[in-house]
C-alpha cells in the first residue's frame, strides 16, 4: 500500500482539462460512497478560497455542449439547466482479478436522487440479497441482473438490466444514468489520499472473509478508531458476518464515505491530488464505467449543482433494512431477503422527498424525568428493592416511600408527558398498560409517581428464583 504523498510545489497554472479531470475524480470518490453530493460541496469551497487553482471564468457564453449543461459567462464551471429530478444507479462490481470472464455480479447498489428545483437530494442503499423478479427473467437476487444483463447480451448490458431492475421493483419512474466501479479502484484511491480514519463500532470477527484465490482471508478487527488503507477499507466496507449483516453493510460503507470526504477537503490533500493528477486519471479511466448518455460536462454540471445543496438539511439517507424485509432461505438453500413493498414504498419515499422524515420520539434521555416509587403492597422494603432495580438498569430514581394507603393495583402516574420513559418502565415492571394514568396536579414534585401494588408483590413472590 502506498503512503500518502508528501505536498509538493505546484505550478501556479495548469491546463482546463486537468481540472476537469480533478473534478472527475472528486465525482468518482462520492460515488464510492454515496454519490457525488457530499465531497464536491466541500471541495469546491477550498478550492474557490485557494490560489492554487486558476480563475477559468469564461469570457464568452458558449453553446450548451451537452443536454441540459450550459455556460454561462461569469462562471467557472458548466451550469446544470434542467429542471426535471435526476436519478443516478450506482454499481460497484465484484469483480475479481483471476477472472476471465466479464460478467459480474454487483456487490454494491445505491440509489441517488438530486432535485434541481427544490435542491434536495437523497440517497438509498439496496441490498444485494434482496429476493426480485428480474424483468425478462425468473425471480433471483437483485444483485444478479448486472451479470444476467451482461451474460445475455441484454440491450445495454450488465447496468441497462440493473436500472430496470430496480426501476420495476422500487416503483421508480426512472433511471437517467449509472456509474459503474471496480473495486480494486477503491483500494487505489484511498491508498493515494493516505487512508482514512474509521471508528469501528464492534468488533468484527470474521473467519469465513473471502480470499482472493476462493480461499478465506480471516477478519479480525477490534472495535475503536483505526486508520484503514485502501485494502483494509475495502475489507471494512464488504464485511458480512456482523450482527447487522448486509444492512450493516450499507451503513459501514456510508461511514466509509463519509471517512473519504473528511480526508479529501484537506487543503494540502487537494495540492497534492492535483499533482498526481495524470497517475489518478489512470486509475479513474480504466475503472469507471458511464452510462452512455452522461457525459463528462454532465457531471461536472451536475456536481456545480450540489454546491446550491444544503447538506445538513436537504439530503436524506436510506437502507432498505431489516424493517422492510424478512429472512428466507430459497429452495436451493439460497439465505434472501423477501422485500415487505409496502416498507419499502414508504422508505423510497422519504428518499425522493414524497412524504416527510418520520416522527422523531424523544429518548428516555432527552425526556429526563423525575421518578418517585410508593410502596402500596404493604411488603415492607419493596420500595427501596423496586429503586436500586431501576437504578441498576438506568432509571434514575428521585426518591422512595410507602404509599398512603394499601392499592390492589399497581399505577404508574403521569404528571407530565414523559411517554418513552413510561413505556420502559412498564416493560421494565412487567405492567399492563391499564397501569398508566394521567395525573390531576401538573405542578406535582415529579413527573412519574409508581405505586407498587398488591398485585406487583405477588407477581414478585410467585416469578421463578424468588
Amino acid at each position: 500500500m502506498t503512503e500518502a504523498a508528501q505536498p509538493g510545489k505546484v505550478q501556479a497554472k495548469f491546463p482546463y482539462k486537468t481540472f476537469i479531470r480533478i473534478a472527475l475524480l472528486l465525482i468518482y470518490l462520492i460515488t464510492v460512497g454515496v454519490g457525488a453530493l457530499v465531497v464536491y460541496v466541500q471541495v469546491r469551497d477550498t478550492v474557490a478560497a485557494s490560489d492554487v487553482l486558476p480563475d477559468f471564468t469564461i469570457s464568452k457564453p458558449r453553446e450548451a455542449e451537452s443536454p441540459n449543461v450550459e455556460r454561462i459567462e461569469g462562471e467557472a464551471l458548466p451550469v446544470w439547466t434542467g429542471t426535471d429530478p435526476i436519478t443516478v444507479l450506482i454499481l460497484g462490481i465484484d469483480q475479481r482479478s483471476q477472472e476471465e470472464e466479464d460478467f459480474w455480479r454487483s456487490d454494491t447498489m445505491m440509489l441517488v436522487t438530486v432535485d434541481p428545483v427544490t435542491k434536495r437530494a437523497g440517497v438509498l442503499s439496496i441490498p444485494r440479497d434482496l429476493w426480485v423478479p428480474i424483468p425478462g427473467y425468473n425471480e433471483n437476487r437483485i444483485n444478479t441482473a448486472h451479470f444476467l444483463g451482461d451474460a445475455y447480451d441484454y440491450p445495454g448490458g450488465g447496468p441497462a438490466l440493473a436500472m430496470e431492475t430496480v426501476q420495476y421493483n422500487l416503483g421508480i419512474d426512472k433511471i437517467d444514468y449509472y456509474v459503474r466501479i471496480n473495486f480494486e479502484a477503491f483500494i487505489d484511491i484511498v491508498d493515494m489520499i493516505g487512508g482514512i480514519e474509521i471508528y469501528v463500532e464492534e468488533t468484527i470477527d470474521d473467519k469465513l472473509y473471502p480470499g482472493p484465490n476462493y480461499d478465506y482471508d480471516p477478519l479480525y478487527i477490534e472495535a475503536g478508531w483505526h486508520h484503514f488503507y485502501g485494502d483494509m477499507a475495502l475489507k471494512y466496507a464488504r464485511v458480512r458476518r456482523t450482527s447487522g449483516g448486509d444492512f450493516d453493510r450499507a451503513r459501514r460503507q456510508q461511514q466509509v464515505a463519509q471517512a473519504i470526504l473528511k480526508q479529501v477537503i484537506d487543503a494540502r490533500m487537494l495540492t497534492q491530488l492535483a499533482a498526481r493528477a495524470p497517475e489518478i486519471w489512470q486509475v479513474v479511466e480504466k475503472s469507471v464505467k458511464l452510462g452512455p448518455n452522461l457525459r463528462l460536462d454532465q457531471m461536472v454540471a451536475l456536481a456545480n449543482l450540489a454546491t446550491q445543496i444544503d447538506l445538513d438539511n436537504d439530503v436524506r439517507f436510506r437502507v432498505i433494512d431489516e424493517r422492510c424485509t424478512l429472512d428466507a432461505v430459497t429452495p436451493d438453500n439460497a439465505q434472501v431477503l423477501i422485500p415487505l413493498r409496502s416498507k419499502i414504498r414508504d422508505v423510497r419515499d422519504e428518499v425522493f422527498w414524497l412524504k416527510p422524515e418520520p416522527e422523531q420520539f424523544p429518548t428516555i434521555a432527552d425526556e429526563n424525568a423525575t421518578i418517585s416509587v410508593l410502596n402500596g403492597s404493604g411488603e415492607a422494603g419493596l420500595a427501596y428493592a423496586t429503586s436500586q432495580y431501576l437504578e441498576a438498569n438506568g432509571i434514575s430514581i428521585s426518591e422512595y416511600s410507602t404509599a398512603d394507603r394499601q392499592y390492589e393495583t399497581s399505577l404508574v402516574i403521569l404528571n407530565r408527558e414523559k411517554p418513552m420513559t413510561a413505556v420502559q418502565l412498564l416493560s421494565m415492571l412487567r405492567l399492563p398498560q391499564s397501569a398508566v394514568v394521567n395525573g390531576e396536579n401538573p405542578t406535582a414534585e415529579h413527573d412519574i409517581v409508581i405505586i407498587l401494588g398488591v398485585d406487583y408483590a405477588e407477581e414478585l413472590s410467585s416469578a421463578p428464583g424468588s
